[in-house]
């Protein structure tokens, strides 16, 4: 474990990766006719890898390699060789085919590794991410479908100007697949939003801590919970919460209680003990890399350790083994490191 293999993911994953020995896979896959595009780095005289660039291209272009793989997955048969041949059918020979014919077995490979419990979040662009959000629906199952994340991975303008015919693009698509019904997650939280302190928490009470008031009434019926406490009616759902619990948070001072006996009880929620806004999938709260930034590798799609350091606590637990099959300059495998996890990285290329 904590091992990077230098090679084609595919053959690395074949002869070396285990069944179900995976709890989470993250992937940021190439796709660009850009060669300058796919350039982790420069060699030390400012030269560009030539290796590096071929590699890429005999990987994305629709050649006599990408038609005996389209040829082979296609005979396997399966929703795979369905969503293959309807691609073919839609894109014909193009680039973007032989990006989603070489995706094909890789995906079915990173399945085959995870774990019941484990999950796969795919980085791309819009560009591919519908064809990508198909393939893998039928590799996973369209039921292990969890969330399409929206990364805002860019700040300022964007296209501007007279020449540009579209709005800017400034956001990244992260596809989120489960292996099963059973896989990990842990909902993550972030910073709360100013507006939203001010307008709910605004009580203080005789211990100088703010709270929000709560309702604890049950928003649906629940006879077993409508009993009277302190002389107080239930509401005509019942009560949110049983007496037992109703009894502990009146001796933790948890409870507001009405002037009136018509009134209704309800609850403080602290302000100290709010963990924060919970993330939903729209993440703009995580900033591109700058241009000073201390993590700056130089790498052009280089990711933020703060977005992977967030797939990585929501998706696996300390202890558990992280894989990035295409790691370029390594973020996901910083961030596992960090984090405590064990960690698998791969890539083509031995600058990476």
């Amino acid at each position: 474990m904590n091992t990077l293999y230098y090679g084609d993911n595919l053959d690395i994953l074949q002869r070396y990766i285990k069944d179900e020995s995976v709890d989470l896979v993250y992937l940021d896959p190439p796709f660009n006719s850009n060669a300058n595009y796919n350039v982790l780095f420069a060699q030390k005289d400012g030269s560009q890898s030539s290796a590096q660039i071929q590699a890429f291209e005999d990987t994305w272009q629709w050649d006599q390699n990408a038609i005996q793989t389209y040829t082979r997955e296609v005979e396997k048969g399966g929703p795979v060789a369905d969503a293959l041949r309807a691609f073919n059918l839609i894109l014909g020979a193009s680039n973007m085919m032989a990006y989603l014919t070489m995706m094909a077995p890789r995906l079915q490979e990173l399945r085959r590794v995870l774990k019941p419990t484990g999950s796969l979040y795919l980085h791309c662009d819009p560009t591919a991410s519908h064809y990508l959000k198909v393939l893998l629906d039928m590799v996973f199952g369209a039921e292990n479908y969890r969330n399409e994340i929206i990364w805002k991975r860019k700040t300022g303008r964007g296209d501007t100007g007279g020449t540009s015919k579209r709005y800017g693009v400034m956001t990244d698509t992260i596809l989120f697949y489960a292996k099963s019904e059973n896989s990990i997650f842990n909902t993550q939280f972030k910073e709360n939003n100013p507006e939203y302190i001010s307008s709910f928490f605004k009580f203080v009470d005789e211990n100088s801590r703010r709270y929000a008031s709560d309702n604890l009434s049950s928003p649906s019926p629940r006879p077993n919970l409508r009993y009277e406490y302190k002389g107080f009616k239930p509401p005509a759902n019942g009560w949110a919460i049983s007496r037992e619990k109703m009894e502990q948070w009146d001796k933790e001072g948890r409870l507001i209680f009405p002037k009136n006996k018509d009134g209704r009880i309800r609850r403080k929620r602290f302000l100290d003990e709010h963990p924060g806004e919970t993330v939903q999938n729209l993440w703009d709260d995580i900033s591109p890399i700058g241009a000073q930034a201390a993590e700056r590798m130089g790498y052009p799609t280089q990711k933020p350790l703060a977005l992977l350091e967030r797939i990585i606590n929501a998706s696996s637990n300390p202890g558990d083994v992280v894989l990035d099959p295409f790691c370029g300059c390594g973020t996901a495998i910083v961030a596992a490191q960090k984090l405590g996890r064990k960690w698998i990285g791969i890539d083509i290329t031995h600058l990476a």
